[in-house]
């Protein structure tokens, strides 16, 4: 049962003793109906064969290049990644962690904003060797849309950042520099 092995993976890293946050590798499709890969082995098979993607890949590789989808392809055990700017994979992590910030409701930047913070709270960034997930097809949601339709949303969003950056400067003081400076090279 693939939900107890994972448990299991999950416990073997004494998660309630570390700061960590598990990243399951996240693929895509583009079919509407997919039979979901019973294995690793399987889901590898699918994605050279083309039926899958690694997560994003046509539209927005940075959100999980960190993954390092090269290694993870070979990876027996949990690997360490270094955070990187946009980086915004799914995680696992305990209840006690730092929650979403509530300013990005709608589209963009909450998975973005979360990662920096468990980073900035020295978090380990873990890629689980053997979990994955499989993003399917659906219609934008109506937030997609009205970032993409939207200069005032888009600006709006900016100024959240901003603000963002500098709550971050005040929490973390220059340990968050990073992550301006980052995000000004860009």
């Amino acid at each position: 049962h693939p939900f107890y092995h994972h448990r299991n993976s999950i416990q073997q890293l004494e998660l309630p003793h570390r700061k960590a946050a598990l990243i399951v590798p996240a693929f895509e499709t583009l079919h509407y109906r997919l039979t979901f890969p019973k294995s690793k082995a399987e889901l590898l098979s699918m994605l050279d064969m083309g039926s899958l993607y690694t997560f994003r890949y046509h539209v927005w590789p940075k959100g999980h290049a960190p993954t390092d989808y090269a290694k993870w392809r070979t990876a027996t055990v949990p690997y360490r990644v270094a955070w990187q700017p946009d980086f915004e994979p799914y995680v696992v992590v305990r209840r006690d962690c730092p929650k979403y910030d509530q300013r990005f409701v709608g589209f963009g930047w909450n998975k973005v904003s979360h990662i920096m913070e468990l980073d900035a709270q020295e978090y380990e960034l873990l890629v689980l060797p053997n979990a994955f997930m499989i993003h399917m097809p659906h219609a934008p949601s109506f937030d997609i849309s009205k970032f993409r339709l939207s200069a005032g949303y888009r600006g709006c969003l900016q100024t959240l950042r901003e603000e963002f950056h500098q709550d971050l400067s005040r929490r973390y003081g220059a340990a968050a520099l990073k992550y301006l400076t980052a995000e000004r090279s860009l």
